[in-house]
């Protein structure tokens, strides 16, 4: 497993600064929020894409992939009525699924909470059907540049579309692209979630719909801080021979950026340098 940092956590520093600091906590990649690069991320060029990406690498590290892809612009919304607004935000992802390649990352991570909400009017079977005509479309993009696009699960409190692992199964199984998955984001699943972390994995992984981690405490501060036990969860990957990122990514920054990005770095790396080998068990049922 690799670990990488959400780059926000040290934001607004420079980005070569972010690199130089996380790079020194002992991260290996940076997970990128595209509005932490620029107030206009549509404008952002495979050539800036391409720099972003040599920065990283000049200070020991690479660029894993992106997420908070709809902070910026505003106005955006995969579940809008309107179609010119559902065609911009189609237009929009498929320019990050290419910026993304470009930065050598592998997956981007759709969460964008607000951009998927269920609108005046709209019942919820009518908002689920434009997101996924939305995201099919998002998805051809990403095969075509290589990139894995993940759809997120968010908890009840963000968001009234798409909450559960399950649902957002349901979701990669009707597009059908195996560039299309979900992904298990640990602070959401501790809020929405019937299983454990640990089951969860062993339920999903396997099935082939889960293809990235993002580490957080339902707290919503970094592992370790609050009361969910990451060591399980890393365990729980270990027996699924996950070998892809855990990227971690607090909402609540304690006691500051830096030094939850540190806390979070020397916990995960302790917990992976102690975890003992596990017998691989029996997949809960659903």
């Amino acid at each position: 497993m690799k670990i990488a940092l959400c780059n926000e956590v040290l934001a607004p520093m420079p980005f070569a600064a972010q690199c130089q600091m996380a790079r020194d906590m002992g991260y290996m990649g940076l997970e990128l929020a595209p509005f932490t690069l620029t107030d206009t991320p549509e404008s952002l060029t495979t050539a800036q894409a391409r720099q972003y990406a040599q920065v990283a690498a000049d200070h020991g590290l690479v660029i894993t992939g992106l997420h908070w892809l709809l902070v910026k612009p505003e106005g955006l919304s995969i579940t809008h009525p309107v179609a010119q607004v559902r065609q911009a935000t189609t237009d929009f992802l498929n320019h990050l699924c290419e910026i993304c390649a470009a930065m050598g990352g592998r997956y981007l991570v759709h969460g964008s909470p607000k951009q998927r909400s269920i609108h005046p009017g709209q019942t919820h079977d009518q908002a689920l059907a434009l997101a996924q005509d939305v995201l099919a479309k998002v998805a051809q993009t990403a095969q075509n540049f290589g990139v894995t696009y993940c759809l997120e699960p968010l908890s009840a409190d963000q968001t009234s579309l798409i909450n559960t692992v399950a649902q957002a199964a349901a979701v990669v199984q009707h597009i059908d692209n195996p560039f299309f998955k979900t992904m298990l984001d640990t602070s959401s699943a501790g809020l929405a979630e019937s299983l454990s972390m640990p089951d969860l994995i062993a339920l999903w992984m396997p099935q082939g719909v889960m293809a990235h981690v993002q580490l957080n405490d339902p707290n919503r501060r970094a592992p370790g801080q609050g009361q969910m036990q990451f060591g399980p969860i890393l365990a729980a990957l270990r027996q699924q021979a996950y070998s892809g990122v855990v990227a971690v990514e607090p909402f609540d920054y304690f006691p500051d950026g830096p030094g939850c990005a540190a806390w979070s770095a020397a916990y995960l790396k302790g917990l992976l340098e102690n975890a003992a080998p596990l017998t691989r068990q029996k997949p809960p049922s659903p």
